[in-house]
């Protein structure tokens, strides 16, 4: 059951998000509404209609019907457009960001919900269930209707002039990506235990499917290890790409036969990665918009340096908040709430390969963002973390061999090595 509830929550998360989902609890709101005249009408005197003018209300309604429908129908193929405009001039990956928008969402929700109540309001008075008392309550609900509409319009608006931009893109790419990092840098290892080698007698731990894992439901694996007297040593993390030969755990002592089968519960492997757990993916989408940018096809170099210093940004807060989660070695860290699970934490390395190691040979040939590259790499390698100065170390060699092959000038080698002298520095 644990693994259950995990991964319905999962479902039931990524559900919220989807565009169908705000439309049909808006619209059901607004069917709802429509209908509540019905409900007040025999706690309203008789005659208030004809003083307030309730009367008119058939009409408002058809007009909120009409308009509603046409605003809808240019909201979504504007949305459309949006998506695919991202898709081609950032990249397909950050097309996800943009479905999800919470104001996109409640907009288009809004209009098809507003339309509804409109519908479903002049069905109501073409049959007469409302009566005198029942249109003023239909008439106040109107409008409100239309204030909300209006400041539903001004936001939209606003949205539309940005949506689907790349700079737009970016932005929306790096929060999901702070999110995501920041929470990983505040619990490095999930809340499990420290990472230590395994014995070499483990259990290996297959699975039988492959794509992306979405989601370690580590609760569960700490109740199976307790359960079964094991220690579990997560090899496959959010964002890992799984095979049928990949391990996704090992356990130790070895599990009585048929007993693995449970842990593979824990472990949701879908076809494609998110941005919610899977911290390395803001990384490598905002790498992904960068070398877009520097195709022959886009020619941005702009973007490119930009996106550098939404990465340099991103890796400093990363280590930053690294950095005050493991304090200062006097206070004792909390225990974890999964003792016998252990889990690595982000390697510093490997976030730097994300990024720098496709953008140092796509950027070999033009010095400007070469240059910026090792700006962010001396950035890095001064934040103070070991791990962290090593691999920025090691990215900045590997880009000046690129460099020193793609450049004509011994001038603009000389001024990157100028640049990468730090590396020398002990």
């Amino acid at each position: 059951m644990p693994a259950l509830s995990a991964r319905l929550r999962l479902v039931l998360l990524r559900m919220t998000r989807r565009l169908w989902f705000r439309a049909a609890l808006y619209a059901l709101v607004g069917v709802a509404t429509a209908l509540l005249g019905t409900v007040l009408r025999p706690w309203l005197p008789e005659g208030v209609a004809a003083r307030i003018g309730a009367s008119a209300v058939g009409n408002i309604l058809g007009i909120l019907a009409s308009s509603m429908l046409a605003v809808t129908t240019f909201s979504l193929s504007t949305m459309v457009a949006a998506y695919s405009t991202a898709g081609s001039s950032a990249t397909p990956r950050a097309a996800i960001l943009l479905v999800e928008d919470s104001i996109a969402q409640r907009a288009l929700a809004t209009f098809i919900g507003v339309f509804l109540f409109s519908v479903v309001g002049l069905i109501a008075l073409s049959t007469g269930i409302y009566g005198d008392s029942g249109r003023v309550v239909l008439f106040g609900v109107t409008i409100v209707m239309i204030v909300v509409i209006v400041v539903t319009l001004l936001r939209w608006i606003e949205q539309l002039s940005k949506l689907g931009r790349v700079a737009e893109t970016i932005d929306r790419v790096e929060r999901a990506a702070r999110h995501a990092l920041l929470e990983r840098a505040a619990a490095p290892h999930l809340s499990a235990a420290d990472w230590e080698p395994p014995p070499a007698d483990a259990f290996v731990l297959h699975g039988g499917q492959v794509g992306y894992v979405a989601h370690v439901d580590l609760a569960t694996l700490q109740s199976l290890a307790d359960e079964h007297g094991l220690t579990v040593w997560v090899e496959a993390v959010a964002g890992h790409f799984a095979t049928p030969e990949a391990p996704l755990a090992r356990l130790s002592p070895r599990p009585e036969p048929g007993v693995h089968e449970q842990f593979l519960d824990a472990f949701v492997i879908t076809d494609q990665r998110d941005f919610e757990q899977d911290p390395r993916f803001g990384l490598v989408v905002l790498t992904e918009v960068a070398q877009r940018a520097l195709s022959p096809a886009v020619n941005d170099p702009g973007t490119a340096i930009d996106v550098l210093g939404t990465v340099t940004r991103l890796l400093c807060d990363w280590a930053s908040a690294a950095r005050h989660a493991a304090g200062d070695g006097h206070r004792p860290r909390p225990a974890p709430r999964h003792p016998r699970v252990r889990l690595r934490a982000l390697d510093p390395r490997e976030l730097l390969e994300d990024v720098f190691t496709p953008l140092a040979r796509d950027s070999a040939g033009m010095l400007e963002v070469a240059i910026r590259l090792h700006k962010s790499l001396a950035t890095l390698a001064a934040l103070g973390n070991p791990a962290l100065r090593d691999a920025a170390r090691a990215q900045a060699s590997r880009a000046l061999q690129l460099a020193d092959a793609k450049l004509a000038l011994e001038e603009d080698r000389d001024r990157l090595h100028e640049l990468a002298a730090w590396r020398n520095a002990t």
